[in-house]
């Protein structure tokens, strides 16, 4: 503890460190802040006791857990960031069947300036329609009560959320060019951990004996040390360098290792799958009087339910290989290490070498994907089973909560740590060194 406490002291010796950490967190106080500005036209306490006294168990109000309770509110920033991760998806879905996005992720930096702005209009684009989706949601709801002003609602509640949610992608990308961690992900695990102490709250208020609360507590720190392992899971893989000498020193000659993470895309399979999960609710919103359209958005309404959940859970485990597949090059890392003279024993540099790190990623991603896909799923199965007294804790009892909050930690803390040792510091672990970290 006395280590930990070093460290947080070094921290705030750093000048530049201490002000990006300052940086991030007004930025963030910012978009908490957006989350409690009504939209015009809104009766903020009609619209509070209406959703009051619908069903909590429904995508609306998993939603609004993403956006940090914008949603119920109707807030500035009711849709949040995942209009950009659609986007994005979207984009690199592209990337891997159209010619020309598979050039600009060849062109280097200039390519993806090309790919970011593309991103930014298809995050206005989705922002349009899901905006117009919402603003019928909100005038179905209880018109003669919420919406105050029915002659232009329609288009301010567009322009509104349209400019709220590309101003929250402002934010992240500010956090993450001149702040510390990934911008896009800090502003969701805020929204999440803002919900965190009420839901703690009414679980001890609901639950008929304490000692059930400290059991599910600690069953939670069990799930969350079970997330840790697998996200900082890595299976080695020995490289071996052969000697070089570059005057009067000589390189190489011994073996390193080349780790291969169970959980290689991070957080964002997770975030990609619940945008994905967000998507046949919305489309149904469109189409009121369509019982098709109706009957299979009901699908997506209650994520405790056991279809959401299978399908969930598949959708994780591809998401999981398909940012793997897109964050890992094993022909770019079998490249690197032939220029720099390093070799797998027993396997030959060049082809050989980049199929055997495919080889290893596919089967190393395997339990990871499945783990994270099982995790996701938690909440349901703490629902279903009654493990918990309340819906609102049940969303922190594993699931994309836990998993979102867990991985975006550990990367901000990474970045915190190599701000650290840059400048001959230790980090947060006795060692100097996170565990899992790449050596």
């Amino acid at each position: 503890m006395a280590g930990f406490a070093d460290s947080l002291r070094s921290i705030w010796k750093i000048e530049e460190l201490r002000k990006r950490i300052i940086y991030t967190l007004g930025i963030l106080v910012v978009y908490r802040v957006g989350a409690y500005v009504s939209l015009p036209g809104i009766d903020a306490a009609a619209l509070t006791s209406a959703f009051a006294q619908g069903d909590p168990n429904n995508l609306f109000g998993f939603f609004n857990l993403f956006v940090g309770g914008a949603f119920l509110q109707a807030g500035v920033f009711a849709l949040g960031i995942m209009p950009y991760i659609t986007a994005s998806i979207i984009i690199q879905l592209l990337g891997a069947a159209v010619p020309y996005f598979q050039k600009l992720q060849r062109e280097g930096e200039e390519g993806r300036r090309k790919i970011t702005q593309l991103t930014r209009y298809g995050t206005a684009g989705i922002t349009i329609l899901q905006s117009i989706g919402y603003s019928l949601f909100l005038w179905g709801t209880v018109p003669s009560a919420i919406v105050i002003s029915q002659g232009f609602f329609m288009v301010s509640t567009v322009i509104v959320l349209t400019a709220g949610t590309m101003f929250v992608m402002w934010l992240g990308e500010r956090i993450t060019e001149s702040g510390i961690g990934n911008g896009i992900s800090l502003i969701i695990t805020v929204g999440i951990i803002a919900f965190l102490p009420q839901a703690l709250i009414n679980e001890f208020r609901q639950a008929a004996n304490p000692f059930l609360v400290i059991f599910e507590l600690g069953v939670l720190v069990v799930i969350t040390a079970f997330v840790v392992l697998m996200t900082q899971g890595t299976r080695r893989i020995p490289v071996q360098y052969a000697k070089r000498v570059v005057g009067r020193k000589v390189y190489g000659g011994a073996t390193q290792y080349l780790p291969i993470r169970v959980n290689a895309a991070g957080v964002m399979p997770i975030i990609f799958a619940q945008s994905i999960m967000f998507v046949p609710g919305t489309i149904a919103q469109f189409a009121p009087n369509n019982e098709f359209m109706q009957s299979f958005g009901a699908l997506f309404l209650d994520f405790t339910s056991w279809g959401y959940s299978i399908i969930f859970f598949f959708v994780c485990v591809f998401f999981t290989y398909f940012y793997t597949a897109i964050a890992v090059n094993p022909k770019e890392m079998a490249d690197t290490m032939k220029r720099q003279g390093g070799f797998i024993p027993g396997v030959r540099p060049g082809k050989q070498t980049s199929e055997f790190i495919d080889s290893i990623l596919t089967r190393v991603t395997l339990p990871g994907s499945l783990f994270i896909g099982f995790a996701a799923i938690l909440p349901a199965f703490a629902v279903q089973l009654g493990l918990t007294e309340t819906q609102q804790f049940a969303q922190f009892f594993g699931g994309t909560s836990l998993l979102i909050m867990v991985g975006v930690t550990l990367d901000t803390l990474k970045q915190v740590e190599s701000h650290l040792l840059m400048r001959h510091y230790d980090g947060f672990m006795k060692s100097g060194r996170m565990r899992g970290r790449t050596r």
